[in-house]
């Protein structure tokens, strides 16, 4: 499976499985009730699907141009970091603005979200690729 369907089967799993950890996260760490909590939620994941699309189309791209091929322990940890890392800068004003709480408890809480996600963005996908394949940007020329 490849191209648009194989991002949207991607991003369609990882986020139904992310909003209901987040929810849960939130509700448990910012004491929020499960509403309040569950928008946070949503509109996280309706950012990350958005920023997912662009990160892994040029993530993809730069990947295609590289000499070496496949996702290496060190690939697949570099793009878990830039996505999480793109999330931090978007994410942290949102739950600010949303959950009443200064930038810093947002960051604090955010850097929870992140620390979790970069495993599950990690974990997630390494299952995903063996599931359904690598892309092509990632098969070894033959």
């Amino acid at each position: 499976m490849q191209g648009l369907k194989r991002k949207i089967i991607y991003v369609s799993l990882f986020e139904m499985f992310a909003v209901a950890l987040t929810s849960s996260f939130l509700m448990l760490l910012a004491g929020h009730d499960a509403t309040h909590s569950g928008v946070a939620a949503i509109a996280s994941s309706t950012v990350a699907v958005v920023w997912n699309f662009i990160y892994n189309g040029l993530f993809e791209a730069w990947e295609a141009r590289q000499a070496t091929r496949g996702r290496s322990v060190a690939r697949r940890a570099a793009h878990a970091i830039g996505f999480e890392g793109g999330l931090v800068v978007i994410l942290v004003p949102l739950f600010a603005w949303w959950l009443d709480i200064t930038l810093w408890e947002a960051l604090v809480l955010d850097i929870g979200l992140v620390v979790f996600f970069m495993i599950y963005t990690f974990l997630f996908s390494l299952a995903f690729d063996r599931v359904f394949g690598l892309p092509a940007s990632a098969r070894a020329h033959g």
